[in-house]
């Protein structure tokens, strides 16, 4: 498993990106999220990865955070989002807005994407909002505030259910929101807890 790829940014285009290590160009279909946030041609860039094998192509998929990363591979891991599906949800969404509309149950957010009609984007929602439950239905983690406290721990709370559903386990989230001004929006929040995962590994 190549788990990501830093060198030479060589080429974009729409959906893809170019990444010359050592000689050796990589293309990888890439998020519109994560093409804005490249750097100019010809600039050191990393890319983290996800190999997808089929029995007629190996496709790689570069995305610019970890936390975009761990984003898609949750979505392609719903029955019926393929990876072409998870690049178009997040080109229309970055993971902190998926984790909102998951714990919102807000499913009309991810028919904004190409190849995402009502039926699907229900899955989508019904299955991250389960890990936002299997959360919720567990013993209090320290640091997570309690349900009914004040509206600034409500936004840690959503905060924290939210990187749930994003593949972190509940004491990481908790962990790393707790370190933040939870009078902070629950983007802000999860915004600069991905941050901190990303600097922390």
């Amino acid at each position: 498993m190549i788990y990501s790829v830093t060198g030479n940014l060589v080429h974009t285009e729409p959906g893809a990106a170019v990444v010359d290590v050592g000689g050796v160009a990589f293309r990888c279909m890439t998020s519109m999220n994560t093409l804005r946030s490249l750097p100019r041609l010809s600039e050191k860039v990393t890319l983290y990865t996800y190999l997808n094998v089929r029995e007629d192509a190996l496709d790689l998929f570069g995305f610019a955070t970890k936390g975009e990363l761990s984003c898609f591979r949750l979505l392609t891991g719903i029955s019926g989002v393929g990876p072409k599906v998870g690049l178009a949800i997040l080109s229309q969404l970055t993971p902190e807005e998926v984790a909102l509309a998951a714990a919102a149950g807000d499913a009309k957010r991810f028919t904004k994407a190409n190849g995402v009609g009502q039926k699907l984007a229900q899955r989508i929602v019904l299955e991250l909002k389960d890990k936002v439950k299997d959360l919720s239905g567990a013993a209090p983690v320290a640091g997570m505030p309690e349900p009914g406290g004040p509206s600034a721990s409500g936004n840690a709370s959503q905060a924290v259910g939210a990187l749930v559903a994003l593949g972190y386990s509940a004491s990481e989230a908790a962990a790393a929101v707790g370190r933040l001004d939870s009078a902070l929006p629950p983007e802000e929040l999860i915004r600069l807890a991905l941050k901190s995962f990303g600097s922390g590994k």
